[in-house]
């Protein structure tokens, strides 16, 4: 059996967000994650991908169903949830699918945002936490190297970056769009996070009053306000933030809701009932959905940006064409790789068995040998092994090339015949009794 490259998940354009903030993997928990995935049984390799769009589990394995099935039940477990409650939300891709899915997510061509550039730091993230706690191994870091080359390669050779925006940028532009002007709006930034501060660098230039910022550490809201010029205020203080301000984006990484219904009723009171537009780009929700039903209260999430994000997509979508073309031309190139890997063993294999007929017959030999000098008998091992090599050249040239060929299994099969590599005919009976009725 060989192995493959499996990806589980869903994100964006397959769950709702009420589906997908019940799969997450926080960054202090993927380490412990990542090694309860790689424990199931039929996985060698594994790593974790989480953002605020998407949850996805990489693995290799010999056995891609039963790994399968077993990843969406470890899932279901950890998550304690009913694994079938989430099953027809999650996509599974396996072997070149998976290669080149892993590449156009790394690459931003799968992104809700084509092109943002946040996405290769956060699978950089994910892997280098799987690394951490020894998860990968030689499939997977190619993969992972290979899938930041492609992205390079996409970066340099397209132009699908060069108007890109990121989700946070896209909360600012529907803030404008909901409230026209925010020169005289009041906006409360809650999170002190990366997607928060890209937040807080598209504000700066839109917003005229300073920006209030909360956040759980008082010190970080004390240095992004720093920053945008604007004022920090405790989490406990969060409430008075909300009576002041006309929108509010909020981007943390809280398990747990941070605005629920019961304490906006008593902060639009406070307003006398003025609008307030909350854009909430978390994952989990900060801000618990019962709130949109209270008068004045109106709430966005994440799926909400979707609108906006679909009127900055046709600039950029003939460049995402061209980068389509690398993924594919660099996925092909990673499974023609991966498929050297089962020539290894018969090369090996080969390698060791010629060695050992030249180490036998100077053995043999060696009486004959025995008047030589240490020079000349050093000249003889150095033509010996110049002979082997030579007549090993064209075999092993033809296995590692095999790999990539469909029947590369008869090719196997029938070179570890021809040199008598006892114990390594591969499972090609079935290629093997098709070829010869042909």
């Amino acid at each position: 059996m060989k192995l493959e490259i499996l990806v589980i998940g869903l994100h964006h354009s397959t769950a709702p967000v009420e589906v997908r903030e019940r799969i997450t993997f926080p960054g202090d928990q993927e380490g412990a994650i990542t090694r309860l995935i790689a424990a199931v049984p039929a996985v060698e390799e594994a790593m974790i991908l989480s953002t605020c769009n998407r949850a996805e589990v990489i693995v290799v394995t010999e056995q891609p169903e039963s790994a399968a099935e077993d990843i969406i039940r470890t899932v279901g477990r950890i998550h304690d949830l009913d694994h079938e409650a989430f099953r027809d939300f999650l996509y599974v891709r396996q072997g070149i699918d998976a290669v080149h899915h892993v590449f156009r997510v790394t690459s931003s061509l799968d992104s809700m945002v084509v092109g943002e550039p946040q996405i290769l730091g956060q699978v950089k993230e994910g892997y280098r936490r799987a690394t951490n706690v020894n998860a990968t191994g030689p499939i997977l870091n190619r993969l992972m190297h290979r899938a930041f080359f492609t992205a390079k390669r996409v970066r340099t050779e397209t132009g699908v970056g060069l108007s890109a925006v990121s989700v946070a940028y896209v909360a600012v532009e529907l803030a404008k769009k909901i409230l026209g002007d925010l020169k005289d709006k009041t906006v409360l930034l809650i999170g002190a996070g990366e997607m928060a501060e890209l937040a807080a660098r598209h504000l700066r230039t839109q917003a005229g009053k300073p920006i209030i910022v909360v956040n759980r550490t008082y010190e970080n809201a004390c240095a992004l306000a720093g920053h945008l010029r604007g004022r920090a205020v405790p989490m406990e203080e969060l409430d008075d933030g909300l009576v002041v301000a006309d929108v509010v984006i909020t981007s943390t990484g809280s398990c747990e809701p941070l605005i629920h219904a019961s304490d906006l009723k008593g902060v639009m009171r406070r307003r006398r009932f003025r609008p307030i537009f909350l854009i909430d780009i978390a994952i989990p929700r900060d801000v618990e959905p019962a709130a949109n039903e209270i008068d004045g209260v109106y709430l966005y999430n994440i799926d909400d940006l979707q609108a906006v994000v679909q009127e900055n997509v046709g600039e950029r979508q003939q460049e995402a064409i061209r980068g389509e073309a690398i993924v594919e031309e660099e996925a092909r190139k990673f499974v023609e790789w991966t498929r050297t890997l089962e020539s290894a063993p018969t090369i090996i294999a080969l390698k060791k068995k010629l060695e050992a007929i030249r180490e036998t017959e100077l053995a043999r030999l060696n009486g004959k040998l025995s008047t030589l000098s240490p020079a000349q008998r050093e000249t003889v091992e150095i033509i010996t092994r110049s002979i082997i090599n030579k007549i090993a050249h064209d075999p092993i040239a033809f296995l590692k090339k095999a790999g990539s060929r469909s029947r590369r299994n008869v090719y196997l099969d029938v070179a570890q015949r021809l040199f008598g590599l006892d114990g390594l005919t591969p499972d090609s009976g079935t290629e093997e009794k098709e070829s010869d009725q042909k």
